[in-house]
């Protein structure tokens, strides 16, 4: 099969590689028919070499068609349209049950200290070849699979593998009172359907993004979007009585713009040998921090600042003395997306689409188009919001 693999930092490439089998007798194969790239898949781009192997099978958002099933998967058949959630997740230990399928007891990555196991993501998450393919072997099959309808095209059903649960998880840790106002820092995917869930539950949005055909998508849903400027935080607490926010996504992230000493050290260790690069990165301050610093300034006292955007320092500096004197909540976590995915199908199906799940998508191209839309999604070029690769 054709697939999409990660050859080294800015490195992507197509290549033919063995087809996946059934290795368990709880595993399925599925055909994909459709894979995105996430705004996450660009930290494997660009960051985290260390913990990749030339070869590795990229991508954790994906549908497609069940194509073959081991002998003790009984509830999907050869046949079925399903969407596969990122996260592995067996849905029965102590952590499933509680909902926190991310944190899974069967497929954490002990080696590493890491929750569940993700499809396509380093050997920090258990190194599983990821959906940027033409086939996915699905391990935990029946818990794994999110067996959809066949008359709405995948559109209205792929971000159910990843953004839209993540998103939606995102405003319910934000802790938004009745009519609140929520500020939403990157209108990236993730950003794009934490506005639209906020407007959705009627919220006031006010969201913040240096790029303007982001802007522009997030105000046809609603939002009131604003560019990335120096004094942005002083005007978003303006506009809401000098107090700021009830709540803050943060939906950007280790790559926030400044901070050039991090960028540096985040170049740096891409230098080095794969094994003191990996602790350098499980032990220092890698992040940008920008974007947090900025939700921890803006929102009101008492408020809460959720996280979406993800983060891989073990060292980053905190302000503290701020958390604590304007009693903050911080709300953060790898999204536990079987957790929201019965409120969420019956969103993306109601022929309104009131999250504008039809209004994301900037590029659909094959599969083999992969490479160039690695670059041009992590340049922000060509208006590119997302990405959904074909095979």
């Amino acid at each position: 099969m054709r697939a999409v693999t990660w050859q080294g930092k800015r490195h992507i490439s197509v290549e033919t590689v063995p087809d996946p089998t059934i290795q368990e007798p709880t595993d399925a194969i599925v055909r994909i028919t459709s894979t995105a790239i996430c705004g996450s898949d660009l930290h494997l781009y660009e960051l985290f070499g260390p913990f990749l192997d030339a070869g590795d099978i990229l991508g954790h958002e994906s549908m497609g068609v069940v194509v073959e099933v081991g002998s003790e998967v009984t509830t999907l058949a050869v046949g079925d349209r399903v969407v596969v959630p990122f996260n592995i997740a067996c849905g029965h230990c102590f952590m499933c049950r509680h909902g926190l399928q991310s944190q899974c007891e069967t497929t954490q990555v002990t080696e590493y200290g890491s929750g569940a196991a993700l499809f396509g993501y380093t050997k920090l998450y258990g190194q599983v070849p990821g959906g940027q393919a033409e086939l996915l072997r699905v391990p935990l099959a029946e818990y794994n699979s999110v067996r959809v309808g066949s008359d709405l095209p995948d559109q209205r059903y792929l971000f159910l593998s990843d953004i839209l649960p993540t998103a939606w998880q995102g405003v319910e840790y934000a802790r938004l009172p009745e009519g609140g106002t929520l500020a939403v820092l990157g209108l990236g995917p993730v950003g794009q359907f934490v506005s639209r869930i906020g407007v959705h539950r009627g919220c006031r949005v006010l969201a913040v993004d240096p790029v303007p055909e982001r802007r522009a998508m997030a105000e046809r849903h609603g939002v009131d979007a604003f560019d990335l400027t120096d004094d942005v935080v002083g005007h978003l607490r303006d506009l809401t009585d000098g107090r700021g926010p009830d709540a803050v996504v943060d939906a950007v992230g280790l790559e926030a713009h400044g901070n050039g000493v991090v960028k540096f050290a985040q170049q740096a260790v891409g230098l080095l040998p794969d094994a003191v690069a990996q602790k350098v990165m499980e032990t220092a301050g890698m992040d940008r921090l920008a974007a947090l610093h900025a939700a921890i300034d803006l929102v009101r006292r008492g408020g809460t600042v959720s996280i979406s955007g993800v983060y891989a320092g073990d060292a980053d500096l905190m302000p503290m003395k701020t958390l604590f004197d304007k009693q903050v909540t911080l709300s953060m976590g790898q999204c536990n997306v079987k957790r929201w995915t019965d409120e969420l199908l019956p969103i993306v199906e109601d022929p309104a689409d009131p999250l504008g799940v039809m209004d994301l998508v900037t590029h659909r191209v094959p599969l083999e188009d992969a490479p160039a839309l690695y670059e041009t999604f992590q340049k922000k070029e060509d208006g590119c919001v997302k990405v959904v690769l074909t095979p």
